[in-house]
């Protein structure tokens, strides 16, 4: 284990991409087993002293920033630890939280499986994507981080070891759980009433279902409820092939009304299991703004495109050919472009990635040149509420005179806009548009954050989503795996 506390070397330790300021801590320390970290909390908790937990720093809402006390940083605990691949194609594989998700990938892919989760920054790391139950764009197809987990292993706040596994202990039909641990004691406490909402994705506060797996509850708990050691992961075959494309039209009516259709299309073939026909994994958005920043690295985007689609489709040798005249007449339809762009192997596929993933990198960088903090929405709608929830963005934004950018996961009906201001007075209009359409999410069912999480940034805005009665029942789970309130601390709650 190695323990820094020269505020020099640990002040990279203490930001993340939300570019929250102020952090400091007393110390950073290295863990390099399960016992150091079960000894650094043992320690902590006996005297009270706050933990905070670092990832990759890749996260947008301050989780890892801590305001005094210890940062645990898993960097060294990065170890794959096996990879397996089963007689059915399937696999499964043992990671500790360090490992870096992108390499991660690397090395299932040379087994022939599949790990689905894909946040964009593919720096991040696996035990920081099982805080935040992150997603990413093909979560469109195979949903977020929690679909794939099978065990954790977790050293609660007083150093206990745990370690769940899906199907060994579930949530009562009154909402109660019990974990007994190896020392004998038992936690036992109650999950909040509220009901989740009717999302297809939702990373905000505590997962709750009557009789739920208990593995669940530590997925998206943000670091909260015990520090996650190792992670078993779910593997899928990896894909024969992959069509995909980045798509321009001319008109938004166009462009909705093909994200409509291709959605349409894609979970009517999933609901009677046709295999080999149309079926996006990933429907990413574009508007002309983010077309606009995009035009300053690409500038072969067509000038006349009003918005984009980057889509995903697996493929067969098979169905190669039926499935790229399925989608060509689907894009034709509805009047996309003909010089959109298409890729079947890999090395150009890469580059239709690199594109959908550069816009992120180029709005970090405007908010580092302005040194404004970070105005960006999270929030997801159900199905029948996202049209009126995108022409609110719309119409505010455009009113505006601010810059802004609306990309992102249009399949689930969760897009990302980043106002862009460029001093204090454009940053303080930019908040106040930011609430505006919180609320309006609130008052449709949606959800805070779909993917980021709450960390500390958010925190404060739980109170339009959650009641007093809601808010009061997270802080009491909490304080049955944390009565001292050490870890993740101002990470959901302000002080518990």
């Amino acid at each position: 284990m190695h323990i820094k506390s020269n505020q020099d070397e640990i002040q990279s330790y203490l930001t993340d991409a939300s570019y929250m300021r102020g952090g400091h801590a007393d110390q950073l320390v290295f863990p390099e087993s399960v016992t150091d970290v079960s000894s650094v909390l043992t320690d902590a908790n006996q005297r009270s002293t706050p933990v905070t937990i670092s990832g990759a720093g890749t996260g947008t809402v301050g989780g890892r920033v801590a305001f005094g006390g210890i940062v645990l940083a898993m960097d060294r605990l990065n170890a794959i630890k096996s990879i397996v691949r089963d007689s059915n194609g399937h696999g499964h594989a043992v990671v500790e939280p360090g490992v870096v998700l992108g390499g991660f990938q690397k090395a299932v892919e040379r087994e022939d499986l599949l790990y689905p989760p894909d946040p964009t920054e593919r720096g991040c790391f696996i035990g920081g994507n099982v805080a935040t139950n992150a997603s990413g764009a093909r979560t469109f197809k195979y949903g977020p981080t929690r679909n794939y987990i099978n065990r954790l292993k977790i050293v609660l706040a007083d150093g206990e070891l745990v370690e769940l596994r899906r199907g060994d202990l579930k949530a009562g039909e009154d909402g109660s759980i019990s974990i007994p641990l190896t020392s004998g004691r038992v936690i036992e406490a109650e999950l909040p009433h509220y009901k989740m909402p009717n999302t297809r994705k939702n990373a905000t506060g505590y997962f709750v279902r009557p009789e739920m797996d208990l593995v669940d509850l530590f997925i998206g708990s943000e670091g909260t409820l015990g520090v996650v050691v190792e992670i078993e992961t779910r593997l899928l075959p990896k894909p024969a092939g992959l069509l995909s494309g980045v798509v321009f039209f001319e008109t938004e009516n166009d462009v909705l009304a093909f994200v409509a259709d291709a959605r349409a299309q894609s979970f009517a073939h999933r609901a009677s299991s046709q295999l080999d026909k149309l079926d996006a994994r990933a429907l990413e958005f574009f508007d002309r703004e983010s077309l606009g920043f995009l035009r300053e690295k690409y500038p072969n985007v067509p000038e006349n495109a009003v918005s984009a689609v980057f889509f995903e489709q697996e493929i067969s040798a098979a169905s190669e050919d039926s499935l790229l005249t399925d989608w060509m007449s689907l894009l034709e339809k509805h009047h996309a472009f003909a010089d959109s762009w298409f890729a079947t192997n890999e090395q150009d596929q890469a580059k239709l990635r690199e594109f959908r993933h550069q816009l992120p990198v180029l709005m970090n960088e405007w908010f580092a040149r302005y040194e404004q903090r970070k105005v960006s929405t999270d929030m997801a709608v159900p199905d029948e509420e996202f049209a009126g929830m995108f022409r609110l963005y719309q119409d505010t934004l455009r009113a505006s005179g601010l810059r802004y950018t609306i990309f992102g996961h249009i399949g689930d009906n969760h897009v990302h806009v980043n106002i862009l201001p460029r001093d204090d007075v454009e940053g303080a209009r930019a908040r106040e548009f930011y609430v505006q359409f919180l609320k309006y999410a609130a008052a449709h069912g949606g959800t805070l954050s779909a993917e980021h999480g709450v960390g500390k940034l958010k925190r404060d805005y739980l109170k339009i989503f959650f009641s007093d009665t809601d808010l009061r029942e997270m802080a009491l789970l909490k304080r049955a795996f944390d009565p001292k309130g050490i870890l993740g601390r101002g990470n959901i709650f302000d002080v518990v």
